[in-house]
Order: C-alpha cells, then structure tokens, then sequence
C-alpha cells in the first residue's frame, strides 16, 4: 500500500513536471498514469484499454459540444470584430488610465458570455498591451489583469456562467447554472475586490521600484512572435454599431436564463425514461442543454447579421471547430490520468482518509475537489475526477447533513477553480505563452489573483453555509 501511495505521489510529479517543460497532456498524462500503475502492481494494458480510455471518452462525449460550440463562437466573435468592438467600447466607457480595470471588464463581459478561455486569452492580450503601454503599467501585470477575468470568478462563481466548470456540478447535483446565486455572487465580489486591490497594490509597489511598461524585467516575446495566431488577421472590420457586437453576449445569457428557469421546466420530459435515453433525468442535463442552446442561438445570431460574409464565417467555422479538439482531449486525457490513479488500491486509503476526517459533505467537497484540480493542474478536469469516485456519496452526504444542493454546485465548482492554477497548469503554462512573458516575471502575481482569491472566497462561504448564516 506504501509502495502504492509512493507510485501515486511520483505520477503527479512527473505530470506536473512534463508539464511545466511543455509537453502535451496527451502524452503526458498516460506517462504518469503507467507510473501509478507500475508502483501499485496493476496490469498496464488493461489499465489502458479499459480504464483510461473509457473515462476519457466519456469526458468527450459529455462535453465535448460545449467545447466545439464555445470555441466557434469565439472565432466568429473574433472575426467579426465583435470582441475588439467590445473592448474598445468597454475602454472608452472607463477611460485608457483605468487598463487594469478595463481589461478584467472586457475579460469578464467575454467570458460570462460564452467565449473560450482561450479564445479570450488571445482577443484581449493586445488590447491589454497597448492600454498597459499607454498608462505605463509594468507589463509583466498583464497575465495576472487577464486572468482575473476570465479563470476566477466568471468561470465558476457568477450564476448563469456558460464556461464547463459550472455545468459539470449539475451533472451531479441535478441542478442548473444558476444554482447558488447568492453564494456566487458574493463569491465573485470577494474575487474581484481582492483581485482589483492585488494588482493596484502591485501596480504601485513595482512603480515606486522604477519598474515600467518597458523595463527590462517585462522583456519578452509577443504572441505573434511565439507563433500564435487567433485568426485576427482574417478580421472583418469593427462594426461602427456599438451595440450590436454586444448582442451574442447577451444573447447566451438571455436563452440560458430563460431555458434553465422557464422553458426546460414547463416542457414534457417524460420519454427520457426510454431505455434509448440511458435513463437521463432533465435535472442531470438542464445545465448543459439550456448552455448549448445559448451558444447555439447566438453563432446563429451571429451567422445572420453577418449573412453577406459567408465566406469568411465558413473559414471561422472549421477553425473554431479545429480549435476545440485541443482543449477538450488535453482536460479529456487528465480525467483518463485520474480515472487510473482513482482504480489503485491506495487511492481508497486517500479517499477514505477524505471521507473519515469528520467534515460535512461541503467541506468534503470543497477540500477533494480542490486537491484533484490541484494535481490534474485543471478545474473541470479535477472535478470531474473527484465527482465521478465519489459524486453520488457526496450527495447522500450532503441530504443527510443538511446542505442544500445548490450550495454544493457553487461551491464545488468554486473549489475546483483555486489550486488548478499551480504553476503546471496548462491554461497558466497557455496564458504566459500568449503574454510572452515567464513563469519567474509573472507568476506570482497569477498565483495571488487564481489561487488566494478564489480559496479566501471559498472558504469564507463555506463557513457562512455550515454556520447556517447563508
């Protein structure tokens, strides 16, 4: 068994290490995993063929069209000028001087509207280097400013968010985006205050230092120069209409709302009972359904007041479908990693020593969820892990303590949106790339903004919850 927790403990090692140095989780989480397996005795090929693929697939074909819809929509966003449009408006609303708030705004309003992380990553960084450049704001705060928008608070706090990490709970807790509203929203105030008064303390101290947009210490290479491309240069010109770039964006959240709380609930469900279903409930698919039918409806809304481009909304088409089969079969193949870690016999010790440490289903949650994001270095990917071992425990818990399911889903999906960023984390590894800046110049301060923030709010919430003031 000691042998065991050793090969567990060395597996994640190697994961984060591969990582880190830019190898491709597809090849590296199947590396750490035979690790795992080779320490704890385990047949290797049937580990693979029967473990492994299986979890992975079943991570694809779940959420696979979230993936495919939300990085076709950020091409067609992108394209279309839309995203610029929008950050330009945003800019002028607040003024140049406010960069960093404007580019959390800008972020956040793309992220809460459906767009990939990474798409938004790519749209906003050369928006965020010339309004940086402008105020002469040291650039080496850019990843920290662009990550408070789009890997905090609009990806698992804010009620209603369309990005996976806030649907992959209701699969579980038979609720809806929506769920926990108040909680996530005094979740993301906490968030962004903290975030804001981070990166306009840091701002301050690295000024008083003699540090500027241009000092030595930001040099480095662009995303362009790194080889990155978000399709900008086959841009159709900003519309001169302000507003219509926003409608897509609210478009999602409108048909979201109106599916999750109205539409979904007055229709009849009854034929999922078919054994052609698999026996779904509408409580297990409501979020993801009333999530692609939002996306759905807004590249359609997008498709029409664009109708005269064709040819060029055809190319974003298929790169926004190329774009999606990277990110969802990287987080795929950490669910595999951690499907074959959750098979081995230690893993029932640790997961036994989770469940025997006294704590109510919340903070059994919120503390499993956390560790798996923290090793897997992905928030969806470590939550589906710990909820697929041990979701419908958590459940049953949770109905015999007390808690209600909405609590669960706010803030499992808080959770799992804190120790995913250490430094092996393929988005953190994906967004200094953009910036073109390293781990050493940027990291701590997208540690402060992904990492403390988020754990402060959780565990300030989940205190409220078991005390019974929320």
């Amino acid at each position: 068994m000691v042998l065991g927790i050793i090969g567990i403990l060395l597996s994640l090692a190697i994961l984060i290490t591969l990582a880190y140095r830019g190898v491709p989780v597809l090849i590296a989480a199947p590396a750490a995993s035979l690790i795992a397996l080779i320490f704890s005795g385990a047949p290797l090929l049937p580990a693979y063929t029967e473990i492994f693929m299986p979890a992975m697939a079943n991570f694809v074909g779940s959420l696979f069209p979230v993936f495919l819809t939300g990085a076709i929509f950020g091409m067609l966003m992108t394209v279309t000028g839309y995203a610029k449009s929008i950050a330009t408006s945003v800019t002028s609303l607040i003024g140049g001087r406010a960069a960093i708030a404007a580019t959390v705004i800008t972020s956040a309003l793309m992220t809460y509207g459906g767009i990939s992380l990474f798409v938004v990553a790519f749209v906003m960084y050369p928006l965020a280097r010339e309004l940086f450049r402008v105020a002469d704001i040291p650039r080496r705060l850019i990843p920290a400013t662009i990550a408070l928008g789009i890997f905090t608070f609009t990806m698992t706090a804010l009620p209603g968010t369309p990005q996976v990490q806030n649907i992959i709970p209701g699969q579980f807790f038979g609720t809806g985006s929506f769920a926990g509203a108040l909680i996530g929203i005094l979740g993301s105030l906490i968030i962004l205050g903290f975030g804001m008064f981070w990166l306009e303390f840091r701002r301050r101290q690295l000024l008083r230092k003699g540090e500027h947009f241009s000092s030595r210490e930001n040099d480095g290479e662009d995303a362009n120069s790194a080889g990155m491309s978000n399709g900008s240069e086959n841009s159709l010109p900003e519309p001169r209409n302000r507003f219509i770039p926003f409608l897509p964006l609210l478009t999602v959240f409108a048909v979201n709302f109106l599916c999750t709380l109205y539409i979904f609930p007055a229709l009849d469900w009854s034929y999922l009972a078919e054994d052609k279903y698999g026996g779904v409930t509408l409580s297990s698919r409501a979020a993801l359904w009333a999530v692609l039918v939002g996306i759905t409806t807004a590249i359609l809304v997008i498709l029409v007041l664009n109708a005269r481009h064709v040819q060029v909304l055809l190319k974003a088409l298929g790169e926004g479908a190329k774009n999606s089969m990277f990110p969802v079969f990287s987080t795929a193949s950490e669910v595999g990693y951690g499907a074959v870690v959750a098979s081995v016999a230690a893993f029932a010790l640790v997961r036994d020593s989770v469940f025997n440490m006294g704590a109510n289903a919340l903070i059994t949650s919120v503390v499993t969820v956390s560790i798996t994001a923290g090793l897997t270095g992905s928030s969806s990917g470590g939550m589906t892990i710990a909820l697929n071992a041990l979701g419908e425990q958590l459940r049953d818990m949770a109905a015999a303590d007390g808690i209600s399911m909405e609590a669960m889903h706010r803030l499992t999906a808080m959770a799992a949106g804190g120790l995913d960023t250490l430094p092996h984390s393929g988005a953190v590894v994906t967004l200094l790339i953009v910036c073109g800046l390293t781990h050493r110049q940027s990291y701590k301060d997208v540690a402060m903004i992904t990492i403390v923030g988020p754990l402060l709010a959780v565990g300030l919430l989940v205190g409220a919850v078991s005390a019974g003031i929320l």
